[in-house]
């Protein structure tokens, strides 16, 4: 049987009565947990993992219930992103950079339906892709090794180079403090405390919720409660809902190479949606910012994000469903879900189980439209939080933030981690620090130092192992040119210009 044929069984399994209530039921209850910052996709799945368990629903069931959930939290963490510039999950940073300024100049429900149809796109893009290639990509995804993914880190910060603007002592300053957070914890390699000071809530390091919640939430917190005290409106209210012919015609191309970009990081093993996201931001930012609108309500930089992060959501999946190797945090758990049927996922699993493996994609192409009707008729009830009274809406973000921080290690420590972390956010941010800087650093500082490490033990400490293969040797050059390209091209502009004006005063 064909591919076709495969989709065709596919649909007809997604599209029983059962299998669509439980799509219904796990796209909502996803967009709900993807707007509560702190959660995120990973908890959303794990939450509802033992629940589908012990209902005793098919393992096909399962996962179209798990799959909708995960799909939904992608959906739902643009949500608070852009009306309260709280991050519902990491994919979403990209997003508040430019919707939360949308929000505030009244274009909430713009913002949140073009984010909607752009998340939209990106998933359909990935899902053709998924279904198209799913093969000849996992493959290619396996010649990654640690070198190759250092390679690959070095070349997102490279693309960090773009949102130095006009302040890049300051963007470097937030990376580098980002970078240092990474570091706290035990070595993994050598077993060494670092810069932990003997406490032992440290010996993990800094977990990525409490610095999320920190510096978004809390700072977001104190930064309200000043505008509440100065007695300034902190969001007005917002006007049209929908986005408009023009507006679409102006994303459309960048929400779609934002969704192939995504889908072809989101296949690369443990690279996820935050990396897709920023890395598409960024490249969004210097083909389309000719007039420095990026960062002040942009709705290319809402578009870009939106269909990269959901991209790479659904292409995570290729790799778990033909090799066994969970893409993302969230495919890991969906792994668990798998091993718990007794199906090992695999090369095997599209010959032994079929009605599985399609059944699953199909139910995402049918799980995202579920997604679209129900997020965009939403967008009203959702730009209604921003009427909510501020003495109702600090409180509650306060409380979220808290339980979802809590919820992690059960420790008072790191409640009170997030609320030092989150003064230190606001000072950062009265002095134009950019936060998202800040996270990425430390996102991606993690991730480089133990590629580069694990690299460097492959070959008994040769650097030559960084460069030698033709794929980082690719991202190398790619790098180099995301730095040195984009100056060379100011300066030439600005001789253009230098030109232009002699001889017009001659």
């Amino acid at each position: 049987m064909d591919t076709l044929g495969f989709l065709g069984q596919g649909f007809v399994v997604a599209m029983k009565p059962g299998n669509l209530l439980v799509a219904l039921i796990g796209s909502f209850i996803g967009t709900i947990v993807g707007m509560l910052p702190g959660l995120g996709p990973i908890n959303g799945v794990a939450i509802l993992l033992p629940l589908a368990f012990a209902l005793k629903m098919p393992p096909e069931t399962a996962l179209i219930l798990l799959a909708a959930v995960y799909m939904g939290c992608e959906y739902g963490g643009r949500i608070s992103s852009i009306l309260l510039n709280v991050p519902g999950d990491a994919g979403a940073i990209m997003t508040a950079m430019d919707g939360n300024p949308m929000a505030k100049q009244g274009k909430a429900g713009v913002a949140l339906s073009i984010s909607a149809w752009s998340s939209f796109v990106g998933s359909v893009v990935a899902i053709v892709g998924l279904v198209l290639c799913a093969p000849i990509l996992a493959g290619w995804s396996l010649a990654f090794g640690p070198a190759e993914y250092f390679a690959l880190m070095i070349f997102a910060i490279a693309c960090l180079g773009g949102m130095v603007g006009d302040k890049p002592v300051k963007t470097i300053l937030a990376a580098l403090i980002g970078l240092f957070m990474a570091t706290v914890g035990v070595d993994a390699n050598s077993g060494v405390y670092r810069f932990t000071f003997d406490d032992i809530h440290l010996a993990d390091g800094i977990q990525f919720i409490v610095v999320v919640i920190g510096f978004f939430s809390v700072s977001e917190i104190l930064l309200m409660l000043e505008q509440t005290h100065t007695g300034e409106t902190v969001i007005k209210q917002t006007g049209r809902m929908m986005f408009n012919l023009r507006e679409m015609v102006e994303t459309w191309w960048c929400t779609l190479y934002s969704s192939a970009i995504g889908f072809i990081i989101g296949v690369l093993p443990g690279a996820g949606a935050t990396i897709a996201s920023a890395v598409t931001y960024m490249t969004a930012k210097r083909l389309h910012d000719k007039e420095g609108t990026f960062g002040n309500g942009d709705i290319r930089g809402v578009a870009a994000p939106e269909a990269a992060n959901n991209a790479s959501a659904c292409g995570s999946f290729v790799p778990m469903l033909t090799l066994g190797v969970p893409g993302s945090g969230t495919t890991a758990v969906m792994m668990g879900a798998l091993t718990l049927y007794n199906i090992t996922p695999g090369p095997m699993l599209f010959s032994q189980q079929p009605d599985i493996v399609w059944g699953l994609i199909a139910s995402l192409f049918v799980g995202n439209i579920l997604l679209l009707i129900m997020n965009i008729p939403l967008v009203g009830v959702f730009t209604r939080m921003l009427s909510v009274p501020l003495f109702l809406l600090v409180p509650g973000i306060a409380a979220i933030s808290t339980v979802g921080v809590y919820a992690v290690h059960s420790t008072t420590f790191d409640l009170v981690l997030m609320a030092v972390l989150g003064v230190f956010g606001y000072l950062l941010r009265k002095m134009n620090f950019p936060m998202s800087a800040l996270i990425l650093g430390f996102v991606l500082g993690e991730m480089l130092e133990q590629n580069l490490r694990r690299a460097l033990s492959i070959s008994n400490g040769d650097l030559h192992i960084l460069w030698e293969s033709p794929i980082s040797l690719g991202l190398w050059v790619m790098a180099v040119a995301m730095l040195v390209v984009p100056p060379l091209l100011r300066l030439r502009r600005r001789r253009k210009e230098a030109r232009t004006v002699a001889v017009s005063t001659v």
